[in-house]
């Protein structure tokens, strides 16, 4: 069932929303070569206790950390470690999220470290702009696959692929709540959107083909054909004047 937020609920997802988005600034100058992914784990946990909220990641269905931090070809749910040292010309995707108020913030990043290939710079940038487009979409009247659609186009469009096996998702007083948010699939389908809807639109962009595995942690997902992967989320809220970005600075 897909649950509508009321304007109260939405501005309480917005303050969440908020927290989740100022964090990728404080942590984007850690993203540096010589620094391990754990160092932004550090990051986020100082960051939780001195705005005094719980991050939404640790411990939800065992995962062990507050942040997904996934270098290079592995596309989401990197778990950070003191042994992966970030290297010049590497890109990391940072996922983050809190609860506050009793509601979930989400959002996502994709980082290169220092100066990286040119491939690399595109996958970024295309990925970041099918967001936008997928954000585009969020009106009143429009269907869940005008927005799907929207972001395949422009990926596909880049001579990239979107991931299938993992989707974005609508989010409140849970993390993951129905509908879920396919970033490929015809445009005119799936439900329609109306007025208090809220969404985690992420697409995952793969360099090369869209096909992923998952590593033997239980958590770590990679393509398959080892080329990079970017990773981008913004919350979204439908409203009657047009979509609503909730995670912004």
């Amino acid at each position: 069932m897909i649950i509508i937020k009321s304007p109260r609920e939405i501005e309480a997802l917005r303050r969440a929303g908020g927290l989740v988005a100022r964090f990728f600034e404080e942590v984007k100058p850690v993203v540096q070569a010589g620094n391990t992914t754990f160092d932004l784990e550090d990051c986020a946990v100082a960051y939780l206790s001195r705005h005094s909220v719980k991050g939404a990641f640790n411990g939800y269905m065992g995962y062990p950390a507050n942040l997904c931090t996934s270098v290079n070809d592995e596309v989401v749910h990197g778990i950070p470690s003191r042994k992966r040292v970030l290297q010049e010309g590497d890109i990391v995707s940072v996922d983050f999220g809190v609860i506050c108020e009793g509601f979930y913030g989400d959002a996502a990043r994709t980082f290169p470290v220092g100066k990286t290939d040119v491939v690399s710079e595109r996958l970024i940038s295309t990925t970041e702009a099918s967001l936008s487009k997928g954000i585009e979409a969020c009106r009143v009247g429009n269907r869940l696959g005008d927005l799907s659609s929207a972001v395949q186009e422009v990926v596909e469009s880049a001579g990239f692929s979107v991931v299938r096996d993992f989707v974005g998702h609508g989010i409140g007083r849970q993390l993951h709540e129905e509908p879920q948010v396919p970033n490929f699939g015809p445009p005119g389908s799936g439900p329609r959107f109306i007025a208090g809807m809220v969404l985690a639109i992420e697409p995952m962009v793969n360099a090369g083909s869209w096909g992923v595995e998952i590593l033997k942690d239980g958590w770590t997902v990679v393509t398959r054909d080892r080329k990079r992967s970017a990773h981008f989320e913004h919350m979204v809220a439908i409203t009657e004047d047009g979509p609503d970005i909730l995670t912004l600075p």
